[in-house]
């Protein structure tokens, strides 16, 4: 996993409208990167609208908030106008932003094992570096850690 003080890992995916995206194009500005494992589930349709309900929130704090999950741009761009979120969408189907973030774990349900993203959290300065990471995250309970750390 990254560690505090990390740089933003040069890695790439593409967005919703299927434009690649380097993520160290986000330097410049905070930038919150939240990992979540698919598009349309309960947990994570939560977690994406308490975003958008709380837009103003990164627009006046001048915060880049980027969502990535392994969904393809097609379910990205589908998410995205079905809820009308106000954020970025990154398709990581090749599992190269997963993997760089350390979120691609082993998991288990009802005993079967499997592999999914972790739902984490990264917070960087606006150089690029790592200031904080939130893991084991609770989807409406993620904005809330975010602006607690940030104000």
């Amino acid at each position: 996993m990254l560690e505090v003080g990390d740089m933003i890992p040069d890695v790439c995916g593409l967005d919703e409208q299927g434009k690649s995206i380097n993520l160290r194009e986000f330097i410049g500005k905070k930038t919150v990167i939240y990992f979540y494992p698919k598009d349309n589930t309960p947990g994570c349709t939560k977690q994406a609208c308490i975003y958008t309900q709380n837009n103003k929130f990164f627009l006046e704090n001048n915060i880049n908030l980027i969502g990535v999950s392994k969904d393809s741009v097609k379910k990205h761009n589908n998410f995205k106008d079905k809820y009308n979120l106000l954020f970025k969408l990154i398709s990581d189907e090749s599992l190269s932003i997963n993997k760089s973030f350390d979120v691609w774990k082993e998991k288990s349900l009802y005993g079967k094992k499997y592999f999914g993203t972790d739902r984490t959290t990264f917070i960087f300065d606006k150089g690029g570096e790592l200031l904080k990471v939130f893991s084991k995250v609770k989807p409406d309970k993620d904005f809330e850690n975010i602006k607690d750390y940030l104000v």
